[in-house]
């Protein structure tokens, strides 16, 4: 299937997006785009090139090659622009534990620099859409993990992103906490529209909550469509693994070294 999906609305679009580290190539030549509300999910192995893309597109890293585009402004030649207009949860915790809740969107919203008349209503408006007005003045280091997480997500919508990346949301929690996180995701597609773009080692996930899916190896896209359209490429009964071995030619691999494992886990037992 071709990489490149073109669309004139894109709310986020890269074309030939390539990043290099020395002689290590990152992400090679990705074309993606994601349309206004939809859910693109981007799965692959650990080392596939994924956080590398997200950095990106979130201007912490310049791209070597290419170019992209969040709400039609340059991430390389705008990126005041593109800030502006995404929200960015990360993989490692970002919440403060010795804050309550409120107290974490207030800081927030201060560094957003949200306008002192309005702080009160988009954090009142974040701690309901994200089911956390009853723990707003719990200290974090009391909220389970999947408060945790709804809490950061919390964060970087309160200044009404128009894309929302998120870096392995559900990493580290438990069954019910994972499926807490999602039904909040989907909220924020229903009600507001969000755009998002987010990646994911759960297949169960990417399959039931993604409009679209990338699937990256290598720093390549090896195929994008609809779950029901990737599977429907390998066969009538098969799954999104079958797709990863399938559509990667049966070299997906996972680099799963220390520091990847050592992650993770530093990830697990801070939400678990």
């Amino acid at each position: 299937m071709n990489s490149t999906i073109q669309t004139a609305a894109a709310a986020l679009q890269t074309t030939e997006l390539t990043k290099r580290f020395g002689d290590t190539l990152a992400v090679d030549r990705v074309s993606i785009a994601a349309r206004p509300g939809e859910i693109l999910g981007l799965i692959g192995p650990n080392g596939a090139g994924k956080s590398t893309l997200i950095k990106m597109l979130s201007t912490l890293l310049p791209p070597t090659a290419g170019s992209a585009t969040i709400a039609g402004y340059d991430v390389a030649r705008q990126p005041a622009e593109v800030r502006r207009r995404i929200g960015y949860v990360p993989q490692l915790v970002s919440a403060d534990g010795s804050l309550t809740g409120f107290e974490n969107l207030l800081l927030s919203a201060r560094l957003y620099a949200i306008p002192r008349v309005q702080r009160r209503e988009r954090i009142r408006t974040a701690l309901d859409v994200m089911g956390l007005a009853a723990s707003a003045d719990t200290l974090v280091q009391r909220y389970s993990g999947g408060m945790i997480r709804r809490l950061e997500i919390g964060q970087a919508l309160l200044h009404q992103p128009e894309v929302l990346f998120l870096d392995e949301p559900t990493v580290g929690l438990d069954p019910v906490a994972r499926q807490s996180v999602w039904q909040h995701v989907l909220h924020l597609k229903e009600v507001l529209r969000t755009t998002m773009l987010i990646t994911t080692h759960y297949m169960e996930e990417a399959d039931g909550l993604c409009d679209r899916i990338a699937l990256i190896n290598h720093g390549r896209i090896a195929a994008i469509g609809t779950p029901a359209e990737l599977k429907a490429q390998v066969g009538p009964e098969a799954t999104l693994d079958d797709v990863f071995a399938a559509l990667a030619g049966g070299d997906l691999q996972s680099r799963d070294d220390y520091k990847s494992v050592r992650r993770t886990r530093v990830s697990a037992r801070k939400y678990g």
